[in-house]
């Protein structure tokens, strides 16, 4: 009987240390509310106020969005050098 309430505890513990680590792991917008926290730091007021908005709302550009830049300044460019410069700019930033 003792070791089946031993093993009843030992279970329970794993599960609420299981949970616990799960609870730890951050959404994208945790980490993003982290980041520009971590920015806004010289910030007071109404100045973090609108910095923390603008810097939550800020959208990463999409593979879709480089991609039409892209094409835009690869207009004129054909074959090897398009494929070259198309390569190049949707790398960057």
């Amino acid at each position: 009987m003792n070791k089946l309430l031993s093993l009843i505890a030992f279970g329970v513990a794993l599960s609420f240390g299981t949970a616990h680590a799960e609870d730890k792991v951050k959404t994208p917008q945790q980490g993003k509310m982290a980041m520009c926290n971590k920015e806004a730091t010289d910030k007071k007021g109404d100045e973090r106020k609108a910095f923390m908005k603008t810097c939550l709302g800020a959208k990463k550009d999409t593979q879709q969005s480089k991609m039409k830049a892209c094409n835009t300044e690869a207009s004129g460019k054909k074959g090897d050098e398009r494929k070259k410069f198309m390569s190049e700019c949707l790398k960057k930033a």
